[in-house]
């Protein structure tokens, strides 16, 4: 795995950490970050000795669907991979600064808002983007947004999200 996470400190922090707070962010929270909340949960479930010690959830920097589940057609591409995305739509909030470990937006967008956001500049290096997590074949800096593009839209984003989360869940796991 040659993916470029591993500058980030606040990335080498969690592996030691008994308990693991992860926040994925894009603009609505209703694909991308649901998406890879869903994606990194199934890996936890089915690949931690102990699933419990993660907390998983994903926000929007946007107001525009809180309180909804994600977008159906999302919900069905993750479905068809045996993923269930049960998630309700939120915002982003000055506390998910505080109470999570990494926050990881999914395009350089969502990471200039997010900064913009922050209330410390202290907390911003938990702010990692996505793509720090592809591998060298990805060939994407950024997940792109599926709003409105069809099904191989969709499909692209769960495969950059799949590919991701599991190089993010490896560099996190315990020895």
């Amino acid at each position: 795995m040659d993916v470029n996470h591993k500058s980030y400190p606040a990335v080498r922090a969690l592996r030691d950490k008994d308990e693991v707070k992860i926040l994925f962010v894009c603009l609505g929270n209703i694909c991308r970050s649901p998406a890879a909340e869903g994606i990194l949960r199934d890996i936890a479930a089915s690949q931690d000795p102990d699933p419990s010690r993660y907390t998983i959830d994903s926000a929007g920097t946007g107001n525009y669907h809180v309180g909804d589940l994600p977008d159906l057609r999302m919900r069905i591409h993750a479905r068809s991979r045996g993923i269930n995305l049960d998630h309700r739509c939120r915002q982003v909030h000055e506390s998910d600064f505080r109470d999570f470990d990494l926050i990881v937006p999914m395009d350089a967008s969502n990471e200039r808002n997010l900064h913009s956001l922050c209330p410390d500049p202290e907390l911003e290096d938990k702010i990692v983007p996505m793509s720090a997590f592809f591998g060298p074949a990805a060939g994407y800096t950024y997940v792109p947004d599926p709003y409105y593009e069809g099904d191989s839209g969709f499909e692209l984003v769960l495969d950059l999200l799949a590919d991701g989360c599991c190089n993010l869940y490896d560099s996190i796991k315990k020895s």
